[in-house]
């Protein structure tokens, strides 16, 4: 990526976007974030999405626009209210890219959106590329919702759309596993021999990069390459702590304590998601297998 490109994020004071900041910064890249609040320096624009458009003058010239915006789904139980939450979270700052995008028409920058694995739902003894048809979990309907959002910016647009797996890092996917292992109270959930898929963070920000680079566009599963088990995910975990997994969570009893929509999205889920538009293209991970990146992630 040339150094004196630049590149306009959202979402960019979250786990990913923050982190994919300061890489694009450390290289001598531009970037222009989208603030709510009262911009604080010359590198931020305050937007206001669901109230008024953005001024497609912000996207002019850049070399992409990484949209990352979206309430934690980590955040449990999901009753009615945070389900909304998490919806509109997602879907009204990506209209209000996608309309900016629209309107800039042939000069507009490739449109890089991010998704969910959770789009492919639960699918037992299948093999997910990008191919694969969407599944029927809470999480796939707004997976599904979340990318037809993004497509609104029109036929002739350049959009690519992040299917990101769960992040294997302290803040991340491992945050609530890590406090249950400490504690000795980790085992398999709900028998533990579904396929989780993963990534590490830094894999995450060099996929983005290289999409960027690439100018890949369609889905893209942003996925670690090596398919890996709650189990195996869950005794990486506990090695590293030098804590038991013993204790299992039955899966009845995840659906009594997180409510069925999150249970059977986030922790029931079988799903093997492989990142086949990012090993065409040449990607190469620095995190081949879920355990490397555990060990990785509480390293650090």
């Amino acid at each position: 990526m040339s150094a004196t490109s630049r590149i306009v994020v959202t979402g960019s004071s979250g786990l990913v976007g923050s982190a994919l900041v300061d890489a694009l910064r450390a290289d001598g890249v531009a970037v222009t974030r989208l603030v709510r609040r009262e911009p604080a320096h010359a590198g931020e624009v305050q937007w206001h999405p669901g109230e008024r458009q953005l001024d497609p003058a912000v996207l002019a010239g850049a070399g992409a626009v990484v949209n990352l915006n979206g309430a934690s789904i980590g955040r449990l139980p999901w009753g009615r209210r945070y389900r909304e939450v998490l919806r509109s979270s997602r879907l009204t700052p990506t209209a209000t890219i996608a309309a900016a995008v629209a309107q800039l028409g042939a000069d507009a920058p490739l449109f890089v959106s991010a998704s969910a694995v959770g789009f492919y739902g639960d699918r037992p003894r299948e093999v997910l590329t990008e191919h694969a048809e969407r599944g029927d979990t809470f999480l796939a309907d707004l997976s599904a919702e979340w990318e037809s959002a993004a497509l609104e910016a029109g036929p002739g647009a350049r959009v690519a759309l992040l299917r990101t797996a769960p992040i294997i890092h302290r803040k991340g996917v491992l945050k609530p596993l890590v406090l249950l292992t400490r504690l000795g109270l980790s085992g398999p959930l709900g028998g533990g021999g579904q396929i989780w898929p993963w990534i590490s963070l830094a894999d995450e920000v060099r996929a983005i990069r290289h999409i960027i680079d690439n100018q890949l566009t369609g889905p893209v599963n942003l996925t670690g390459p090596t398919p890996a088990s709650a189990n195996v995910i869950g005794e990486a975990i506990a090695a590293e702590l030098r804590r038991p997994y013993v204790l299992p969570a039955p899966a009845w009893a995840l659906r009594l304590g997180l409510g069925r929509d999150a249970a059977d999205s986030l922790l029931l889920s079988d799903a093997d998601v492989r990142p086949e538009a990012l090993l065409s293209s040449g990607f190469e991970f620095t995190h081949a297998h879920a355990a490397d990146a555990v060990r990785a992630a509480l390293a650090d």
